[in-house]
């Protein structure tokens, strides 16, 4: 707690916030989605036991989302046995037992994660379970055309690129790898808004051909903060050096697609050798609905291991509405089972690492990362650590209500310049805290359609619509 930001961050009782939309229309349709997903396992089972330990757990849910919503004081967490239990509880006293609504917006959020993980940690026969499981495999089982056509587009450049090594080091290799890098970032960045449209290229020479591009120009413009450039010239010039070992860390936001893309990435990123070796933090709880998980991995894994099975067999909402799924054809079944093989063999090989650490899930911001020796001096050894998503840029920055034209690096305080971590943050913007944009940018974008105008919210910043690619060097 004393290496927190003297910013204010931003409150729930904040009405000009997005902090105060969440926590008065989102959180409690999200704790009604966990009360109705436990709810159908526990009329599903078949033990007096579990059924019974699952209805108390029903119970307990609902009876959060009571508290919430009347705004009462936030009790302090049962112990389950984990040591974050105890810095949860005594950030609580420390802010002197507050209501729901008068909190710390980034506190408060996480706080009602590890307080529903607490239902199930503390149970018997529901430990392991996620609640947020079938969400997420159903929402990458929607994207199916873009999980098919990006499997296809990600075996065409990495068979070009098996094929092109002799080409490596020349100019044109190099401005085709970075190009690539660019877009492989940006669909990270983007996730499922992103337009595949860019990757149809096959050769190196078609691949340069979109530098400087409308396609391009067009893809990046509503990013308003790109440090691309900085974070690909950390990896080339590593490479180039012949430093023997390389890595890059993914701090890893979303399952189903966006992990998906995020291995495409990593993908990438060993098969051009500008990584050894890519370390994923997934979270060790369920989290902010959609977080990765370890399970989630193996989730994924047994989608692409058996494809057909995955997509042709009746969900049960498809069974529901009596849909029977389209069939794969062998050439998508063939291109899945290519980045099968592709990831299983690099993990075989040790290329791959998971490696959760309960840090990722407490309620503090990322400031306080040096506080945590061990994480912090493994990160060191990185070239370069990427954190995805909203939710770790809002713990980067503190959650805090910087001005906007605050440097990235000044607002992401102690794991700045001299941090030793090379730090990159993809994120498309959910919240209300952003920081690196150049003076006059947060006034224009507001004046746009939705962007806030003069009332004082910088609503732009609640929809997904920008976003904010941001480097910090640390080395």
């Amino acid at each position: 707690m004393e290496l927190d930001t003297k910013t204010p961050q931003y409150m729930n009782n904040d009405e000009k916030s997005f902090a105060y939309v969440s926590a008065r229309d989102r959180w409690p349709v999200i704790i009604t989605g966990a009360i109705d997903d436990t709810y159908r396992s526990v009329s599903q089972c078949d033990d007096p036991a579990k059924l019974n330990e699952g209805k108390t757990i029903v119970a307990e849910l609902a009876s959060l989302k009571y508290e919430l919503q009347h705004d009462r004081q936030m009790t302090p967490l049962r112990d389950d046995g984990e040591p974050d239990i105890a810095g949860y509880n005594a950030e609580l006293e420390k802010l002197g037992n507050p209501t729901w609504f008068n909190v710390p917006w980034l506190f408060s959020e996480c706080y009602l994660y590890r307080r529903i993980s607490t239902s199930f940690s503390l149970s018997t026969h529901w430990k392991q379970y996620d609640i947020f499981s079938r969400q997420k495999m159903a929402t990458f089982r929607s994207s199916r055309p873009a999980v098919l056509e990006l499997a296809a587009r990600y075996k065409d450049i990495i068979t070009q690129m098996n094929k092109d090594k002799a080409k490596k080091g020349t100019p044109e290799h190099d401005e085709a790898e970075k190009i690539l890098f660019h877009e492989m970032c940006e669909i990270c960045l983007w996730g499922n808004a992103t337009d595949l449209s860019l990757l149809t290229s096959l050769t190196y020479e078609d691949i340069q051909k979109l530098q400087g591009s409308e396609a391009r120009k067009a893809s990046e413009k509503n990013i308003i903060v790109n440090d691309l450039e900085s974070a690909y010239q950390v990896l080339k010039k590593a490479r180039d050096e012949g430093k023997a070992e390389r890595r890059v860390d993914i701090v890893l936001d979303n399952a189903g697609f966006e992990l998906y893309v995020d291995l495409i990435l990593a993908g990438f990123l060993l098969s051009s050798g500008l990584a050894t070796q890519i370390v994923l933090h997934p979270k060790s709880i369920p989290w902010f609905v959609s977080d990765v998980v370890p399970q989630d991995f193996a989730d994924l894994l047994s989608a692409l291991a058996q494809p057909k099975k995955f997509y042709e067999t009746q969900s049960e909402d498809e069974k529901l509405q009596d849909k029977t799924p389209e069939p794969l054809s062998d050439k998508e079944a063939g291109d899945l089972a290519f980045l099968f093989q592709e990831w299983g063999q690099q993990y075989a090989e040790g290329q791959f690492a998971i490696r959760p650490n309960r840090f990722w899930t407490h309620g503090g911001s990322f400031w306080r990362l040096p506080a945590e020796k061990e994480l912090v001096d493994d990160l060191k050894t990185s070239e370069l650590v990427i954190f995805k998503g909203d939710l770790n840029y809002r713990k980067l920055t503190a959650d805090a209500a910087w001005d906007p034209t605050t440097p990235f690096t000044e607002a992401i305080g102690p794991m700045g310049p001299g941090s030793g971590v090379n730090v990159l943050a993809l994120r498309t913007c959910k919240a209300d805290v952003v920081v690196g944009l150049r003076a006059g940018e947060d006034e224009r974008i507001r004046a746009t359609e939705g962007g806030g105008g003069d009332s004082g919210i910088r609503k732009w910043a609640w929809s997904g619509k920008w976003a904010v690619v941001s480097y910090s060097g640390g080395k």
